[in-house]
């Protein structure tokens, strides 16, 4: 039973191969986005933005909130 299963299974190893790398991306991808480095390393860049002048206050304060909101999952305010 277990040769004849293989055997079946076989023409769907591409999609089931292909089912797990998203699998294992996405979950990558979830774990950069809340790692403490990251976040610290974006608050940083839009701390230097603000003061150079790139960035308004407002902007910043909306970028900061979006942050925020990825790192909760739910709205700042």
């Amino acid at each position: 039973m277990g040769l004849i299963t293989s055997l079946l299974g076989l023409p769907l190893a591409p999609l089931k191969g292909l089912i797990r790398l998203a699998e294992l991306i996405q979950d990558e991808a979830e774990r950069q986005l809340r790692d403490p480095a990251v976040v610290r390393r974006e608050l940083e860049e839009i701390e230097t933005a603000r003061a150079t002048g790139v960035m308004s206050e407002e902007e910043a304060e909306e970028a900061m909130n979006l942050i925020l909101q990825r790192m909760t999952g739910r709205p700042a305010g």
